[in-house]
C-alpha cells in the first residue's frame, strides 16, 4: 500500500479531450497566421501539422497536477478521489503534526465533519462577537465551564473553526485526565488540544496561537444543576499571568446551552473513587437509563464572544504582581457572568 498512486477518474478522457483542444488551438493559430500573410495556400498544410510542443507542455503539465490533487468541488468523481488522495496520506505518513501531534488535516476533514453535524442541527449554536478574536497573533479565549460533559469545549472549537472571518483555529487546555484516557489522549492531541499547563500556553501564545481556556475545570463542569450558570472560583489567575507574559489580549466568552445537556441531581462519590474520576453524574437519565441515559438534551446553544482585554500595556514584571492578577482574573470573571446573565434574559426557551 504503501506504493500506491491515486489516480483520478476518467484520466484518459481527460488527457483526449485536453490534446484534441491544444490541437484545435494550435490550428487556429496557424490560421490566423496564414490570413495575416495572405498566404491562403499554406493554410491547410499549417492545419495539418502536428501539435507544437510548447502547445502540448501545459496539456501534460495541467495533467501532472490533476493527477497529483484532484480540483476541489465536482461531483462524486471528484470527492472520492480527494477522498482516496486523503487515504494515501494516512497510510503512507505522508501529512505533518506539529511539536504537540496537532494534525491539521485530520481536524479539518474528519474530526470537523463529525462534530459539525451536532453544532448545527443537534445544538443549533448560534455565535456572537465573533469578530473579537484578533485576525492574527496570539489571543487566550477564557470560557465559563459548564454540562457535565466537556462538550462545550468542542462546540467552542467548532464555532472558531467555522466562523472566524480569518479562519482562525482554537488550541484547548485539556486537564490531565484527558490525556489518561487511551483513545481520547490521541484525538485531543490530533485536535490540537494540549495540557493546561504555563508552560503549554505560553509557547502557543507565543507562537501566535488561538488558545482557549476554562479557568473553573472540573469545579464548574461537574457542579449541580441548582447552580446552572453560576461561575465557580477561577482558580489562582494563572491563565492571566501567561497572558501577561506573552502580551496576549484576553477574550472572554460565555456559552448559554451546555448546563442543560445532563441536568446534575447528584453525585456518587463512591463511583467517582472506585473509579479515579473527579464526580460520578447522576441525572434524570443516567444512570436509570444506562447507554441511553448518556444522550444530551437537544438544547439551543448561545455562544458570545466579548470585547479582548488587552495586556500589552503592562510591563514584562507585571505577571508577577498578584494584585494586578487578582484584578484582571476578577474582571474577566465579572464580565463572562454579566453576559450569562443577559444572554439568559433574551433567551426565549431552553430548546429553542
Amino acid at each position: 500500500m504503501a506504493d500506491a498512486k491515486v489516480i483520478p477518474f476518467d484520466e484518459d478522457g481527460r488527457r483526449r479531450r485536453a490534446t484534441e483542444g491544444a490541437q484545435g488551438a494550435g490550428r487556429a493559430a496557424g490560421r490566423g497566421r496564414d490570413r495575416d500573410a495572405g498566404t491562403g495556400g499554406a493554410q491547410a498544410a499549417r492545419a495539418a501539422a502536428p501539435v507544437p510542443e510548447q502547445a502540448r507542455a501545459p496539456v501534460e503539465a495541467a495533467e501532472a497536477d490533476a493527477a497529483d490533487e484532484p480540483a476541489p468541488g465536482g461531483g462524486w468523481e471528484a470527492k472520492a478521489a480527494r477522498g482516496l488522495a486523503f487515504l494515501r496520506r494516512r497510510v503512507t505518513g505522508d501529512y505533518e503534526v506539529d511539536d504537540f501531534g496537532y494534525d491539521a488535516e485530520l481536524t479539518d476533514q474528519v474530526l470537523m465533519s463529525v462534530l459539525r453535524p451536532v453544532y448545527e442541527s443537534y445544538f443549533r449554536v448560534e455565535v456572537k462577537g465573533i469578530e473579537n478574536i484578533p485576525s492574527d497573533g496570539a489571543a487566550l479565549v477564557v470560557a465559563n465551564h459548564s454540562g457535565t460533559l466537556p462538550l462545550d469545549g468542542l462546540m467552542l472549537q467548532v464555532a472558531v473553526h467555522d466562523h472566524h472571518p480569518a479562519d482562525r483555529r482554537l488550541r484547548l487546555l485539556a486537564a490531565d485526565l484527558v490525556f489518561m484516557l487511551p483513545l481520547v489522549n490521541e484525538l485531543a492531541r490530533k485536535a490540537g488540544h494540549t495540557l493546561a499547563c504555563a508552560e503549554d500556553a505560553q509557547r502557543l501564545l507565543s507562537s501566535g496561537e488561538v488558545v482557549g481556556v476554562m479557568p473553573e475545570g472540573f469545579k464548574g463542569l461537574g457542579k449541580p444543576f441548582a447552580e446552572r450558570y453560576k461561575l465557580q472560583r477561577f482558580g489562582r489567575g494563572g491563565f492571566v499571568s501567561t497572558a501577561l507574559r506573552t502580551g496576549a489580549p484576553i477574550v472572554p466568552c460565555s456559552i448559554v446551552g451546555a448546563e442543560e445537556i445532563y441536568p446534575m441531581l447528584g453525585n456518587s462519590r463512591t463511583m467517582a473513587r472506585l473509579l479515579g474520576l473527579p464526580y460520578f453524574p447522576v441525572t434524570a437519565t443516567f444512570p436509570w437509563l444506562g447507554p441511553l441515559g448518556a444522550v444530551p438534551l437537544p438544547t439551543k446553544w448561545t455562544i458570545q464572544f466579548g470585547e479582548p482585554i488587552p495586556t500589552d500595556g503592562y510591563a514584562p514584571e507585571a505577571a508577577d504582581d498578584p494584585m494586578l492578577m487578582f484584578n484582571l482574573t476578577d474582571q474577566v470573571r465579572e464580565t463572562i457572568q454579566h453576559t450569562l446573565y443577559k444572554l439568559l434574559v433574551q433567551r426565549r426557551s431552553v430548546f429553542f
